[in-house]
């Protein structure tokens, strides 16, 4: 099989209320609550994965949900400061009229790389945007009562890093991960790869003078790309590490297998596994309604769920 990168995994961040962000993302928005479980370094907080049906790559959010009263986050170079999500063309009107109800911070619709797309903040000040591609996006989205098919997201877009020198994170993506510069507009400079469809885009965004962002409430803890097994995995652990860069051992993330490296840039990149897939411990109808637990801290479930704030 060949070796490659193929695209977007997941994107991580973190938030303050449990409560509030569950309501968010899986009402508002309209994803799918795929996922209860904790942050396995840190029982004691949750660890939620949205998404579409079944998880699809490319498709999952997740937070970290650390509670009211954590310091905020600032945006500013490396760290990823926007994520993108695909809607269909023409839906934008919709999620305007959906946010002014639910009183989410939104601007007006602006283009860029001749695609429309709305930013918005969500109750955390974490900054996301809906994005109309100019290309073909036929993955299936998840319905709601409120949000359906014909506007709904299909999974991300694409992710922006902030930089203050692009050039040591672009080798990363171009030299080792196989990804193209395929467009640049001023000091936004657009990487896809080619071994996907679909959340396939990575955006640089260079500010030479920008001060360096700090990781808290509202803002990305890590990107994380996707590849097909573990041997592919740790072909790239090896090519990772024969750069210079420190990079983790494998480690066991229940649904997926990872590896945890700091691009030169300064953002946080993982590297994650297809397999073994988010139903190796719930099916499919049951996805996101139980606390699902690492076995590790099975018998402590009691407790766990006694300090863990209810949600659904």
């Amino acid at each position: 099989m060949e070796n490659k990168i193929l695209g977007l995994h997941h994107i991580t961040a973190i938030a303050g209320d449990a409560k509030r962000n569950f309501d968010f993302y899986s009402k508002v928005l309209g994803l799918r609550f795929i996922k209860k479980t904790v942050n396995f370094d840190d029982p004691g907080t949750y660890h939620f994965y949205f998404g579409d049906e079944v998880g699809s790559a490319g498709t999952i959010l997740t937070f970290f949900p650390w509670g009211e009263g954590i310091q905020q986050g600032r945006k500013g170079s490396g760290m990823a400061t926007e994520i993108g999500y695909s809607v269909p063309k023409g839906s934008l009107k919709f999620w305007q009229e959906r946010f002014e109800k639910y009183n989410v911070i939104y601007n007006k619709p602006a283009e860029k790389f001749g695609e429309k797309y709305l930013t918005f903040l969500d109750p955390d000040g974490l900054k996301l945007e809906l994005i109309e591609s100019k290309t073909e996006d036929d993955r299936k989205p998840w319905e709601t009562d409120e949000v359906k098919a014909d506007v709904a997201t299909r999974g991300f877009h694409n992710v922006t890093l902030t930089l203050n020198s692009i050039k040591a994170t672009a080798s990363i993506l171009t030299e080792i991960f196989g990804y193209k510069l395929i467009e640049q507009d001023v000091n936004r400079y657009r990487y896809a790869t080619d071994a996907v469809e679909n959340a396939a885009i990575i955006d640089l965004v260079e500010l030479a003078d920008e001060k360096h962002g700090h990781v808290a409430n509202g803002s990305v803890h890590h990107v994380a790309f996707r590849v097909k097994n573990d041997a592919i995995l740790m072909h790239f652990r090896e090519k990772i590490e024969a750069l210079g860069l420190s990079i983790t051992p494998q480690i066991d993330r229940q649904y997926f297998h990872s590896l945890y490296f700091r691009e030169p840039g300064g953002v946080l990149f993982e590297l994650a596994t297809e397999n073994p897939g988010f139903m190796i411990d719930e099916t499919l109808e049951e996805l996101g309604k139980n606390l699902k637990l690492p076995a590790q801290y099975e018998a402590n479930r009691a407790g766990i769920e006694a300090h863990l704030v209810k949600i659904n």
